[in-house]
């Protein structure tokens, strides 16, 4: 049990295409994002669908299959970690970002229907 401390799995769809970066230590960096959807009926009858989007961070081999084939729209199923960091912005209040951190990817192959 102690490896499901901290591990997220989900399937969805990519946003936009990922982003490339490069750390001053020449690191492979990609980021991108991903929305997961959940359909249920309210308490009137009706079908809501609620959108979730998820900031999501991939380095070394991940990060290359992320660049290499993944596209906006494109499904996708991932297992990750939650990373959150924290920072100042311009007026100095402290920031909160939380991240899922990918360790294994799986392409499933079909874009979102619009």
């Amino acid at each position: 049990m102690y490896s499901l401390r901290n591990k997220v799995q989900l399937i969805g769809n990519l946003g936009k295409k990922p982003e490339v970066k490069k750390t001053d230590t020449g690191k492979k960096l990609v980021k991108f994002s991903v929305a997961t959807n959940e359909i249920y009926t309210n308490v009137k009858g009706e079908k809501v669908k609620e959108t979730q989007w998820h900031n999501v961070i991939a380095w070394g081999k991940v990060a290359d299959v992320a660049e290499k084939y993944l596209d906006k729209g494109v499904e996708i199923a991932l297992e990750g970690k939650l990373i959150t960091k924290d920072y100042l912005d311009k007026e100095g209040n402290k920031k909160y970002v939380t991240e899922i951190q990918v360790n294994e990817l799986l392409l499933l192959g079909t874009k979102a229907a619009s």
